[in-house]
């Protein structure tokens, strides 16, 4: 069974976010980028299941500029074995990404696609459950358990109430949580042959996908700064100052 694996390049999640000037987004120049930490919990995940004989082939696959390309040599080096970089520079959405994963799965026919559930740049969490409906697939979101038997996958998901367990027919999207796997380090005879694993390079014209944006971004604004606390002598003055001042009893 082949397993595509959707990455995508992020602002590292170590970095301070700044926006820019002109408050059109956020600064990304000279900024440090990294494979979004979902994606990698789900490249592992895809990982183990080859490990374990129930799939064949990974392939990972991302959108967005050339850079881009780094971000599937990552997954590469995780131990994927060839990529797809559609390139673009156009801002994609969630709905652009997910039409360019489906004519990417027609190509590919995957039993599976494993992504991470949501990108920590927007935090749209919306992709996945969009290629699921356009491909009219089973859909397992925020996995924290995975396991492959007799052409179906079951998966614990985690949801509001605690945990539910779904059993889904192949092929199926499945979209991971955090607490799925702990991603592994590439090793740096990984990295070295990470190199020659073959990156096949599309454009969303050659896919036959249109990406003009539908939605436009007016501002971008950091969030306002909390004020200094306050130290009260009394609950009198407490209670006064929440009457008063904050204006919440």
């Amino acid at each position: 069974m082949k397993i595509l694996v959707p990455v995508k390049r992020v602002v590292d999640y170590n970095v301070k976010i700044r926006v820019k000037a002109d408050q059109t987004g956020v600064e990304t120049a000279n900024v440090k980028m990294s494979m979004n930490p979902f994606d990698e919990i789900a490249v592992e995940e895809a990982v183990r299941l080859k490990e374990k004989g129930l799939a064949g082939e990974i392939v990972a696959v991302s959108a967005g500029v050339a850079a881009a390309a780094e971000t599937i040599r990552t997954a590469l080096a995780m131990g994927a074995d060839r990529g797809i970089l559609i390139e673009t520079e156009v801002e994609l959405q969630p709905l652009a990404v997910a039409k360019l994963l489906k004519a990417v799965v027609a190509r590919e026919s995957p039993g599976l696609v494993i992504m991470g559930k949501q990108a920590i740049d927007d935090d749209m969490n919306a992709t996945g459950q969009m290629l699921a409906a356009l491909l009219g697939w089973p859909q397992g979101t925020f996995a924290s358990k995975v396991a492959l038997a007799d052409g179906r996958v079951t998966v614990t998901r985690e949801v509001d109430g605690g945990l539910e367990t779904v059993e889904l027919a192949l092929p199926a999207v499945v979209t991971a949580d955090l607490r799925l796997n702990e991603p592994r380090y590439a090793s740096l005879p990984n990295i070295m042959k990470a190199r020659k694993k073959p990156i096949e390079t599309l454009t969303p014209a050659a896919l036959g996908v249109d990406v003009t944006p539908r939605l436009a971004v007016l501002k971008v604004e950091e969030p306002p700064k909390r004020k200094a606390g306050a130290k009260v002598a009394s609950v009198a003055e407490l209670v006064a100052k929440l009457r008063t001042e904050a204006k919440v009893i």
